[in-house]
C-alpha cells in the first residue's frame, strides 16, 4: 500500500479556512484522557490540542474494549521546535545518504518529521498516543513511540509486517477506534493521528483544513493540578522527534 507522505505537494496545496478553535489542555477533559510526561515541554503546550480534536479523542476512547485507555504523549508542538526537529533529522539523513536530492532527502525527512510549513503538530491537530491497559501499561505496538524509520528497521508504518501478532492486533484496535472518531492516520507512524489539518483533508477529501499554524498557549504555572499525569521516564522525554 502506498503511503502519501507529509512532503507530497498535495498536501501543502490545501487551502486553510481556519475555523478558530482554541487549544484546550488535554488534562480538563470529562472522558480522564491520560497524558504521559515524556514529551512535556517547560510551558506544557504539549499538552494541548484543538477542542474539536480533543472531543473526538474523548469519543475514540469510549469505543475501545473495557480495561484498554488512550495516553497522550504529545499533542502541540510549537513551528520554531518543529523547524529544529525537521533540519536535524534531514542533517542525520544527508551524513549517512550524500546521494540523495534536496527533493529525495524532503521526502525522506518527511517520513518521521512534517516539514514545518505544513506541520499538524504546530496546528494543533494532531497527537501522538498509544494505548495502556487497566492498569496504566503500555501495551505492545511493535515499536515504541516515536521509533523513527531507521531504529525499527520499517516497523513503525503502521502496516509493518514482521511485527508480533498482539502488537498488530492492538494498532488494529487503535486504528478502529481513532479511526471512527473521524480521525487520520499517517502511515509511516502508527501513533500518528490528526483531524482538522491539511494531511487530514488530503486523506478525507474535505476541501479545506480547518486549522493552520496556531500560536503556543500561555504557560502554565508548575504547581497547577495534574491529575490526569501518566509518569514514564522512558528516555525519550523533550527533544524526541516525530512527525
Amino acid at each position: 500500500m502506498s503511503i502519501v507522505l507529509m512532503s507530497d505537494p498535495r498536501v501543502a496545496a490545501i487551502p486553510v479556512a481556519e475555523n478558530g478553535d482554541p487549544l484546550t489542555d488535554v488534562r480538563t477533559a470529562d472522558g480522564a484522557i491520560l497524558l504521559d510526561d515524556r514529551r512535556s515541554d517547560p510551558a506544557r503546550a504539549f499538552a494541548h490540542l484543538r477542542s474539536s480534536v480533543l472531543d473526538r479523542l474523548q469519543h475514540a476512547q469510549s469505543l475501545l474494549p473495557d480495561g484498554l485507555r488512550l495516553l497522550v504523549v504529545e499533542g502541540f508542538r510549537p513551528p520554531e521546535l518543529q523547524q529544529r526537529y525537521f533540519t536535524e533529522y534531514a542533517a542525520e539523513l544527508r551524513a549517512v545518504r550524500a546521494d540523495w536530492s534536496a527533493e529525495e532527502l524532503r521526502a525522506q525527512a518527511s517520513r518521521y518529521v512534517s516539514p514545518p510549513e505544513i506541520a499538524p503538530h504546530s496546528a494543533g491537530a494532531a497527537v501522538d498516543l498509544t494505548l495502556v491497559d487497566a492498569d496504566g501499561a503500555e501495551l505492545d505496538m511493535g515499536t515504541r513511540v516515536n521509533a523513527d524509520p531507521e531504529e525499527s528497521a520499517g516497523a513503525c508504518y503502521t502496516l509493518a509486517d514482521g511485527i508480533p501478532r498482539q502488537a498488530r492486533l492492538h494498532r488494529a484496535t487503535l486504528s478502529r477506534a481513532l479511526g471512527a472518531a473521524g480521525l487520520v492516520n499517517y502511515g509511516t507512524e502508527w501513533w500518528h493521528w490528526s483531524f482538522g489539518d491539511r494531511y487530514w483533508a488530503l486523506m478525507t477529501g474535505a476541501p479545506t483544513a480547518l486549522y493552520g499554524p496556531v500560536s503556543p498557549p500561555p504557560p502554565h504555572p508548575p504547581e497547577q493540578a495534574d491529575g490526569h499525569a501518566h509518569k514514564r521516564g522512558d528516555g525519550h522525554g523533550y527533544g524526541a522527534r516525530t512527525a
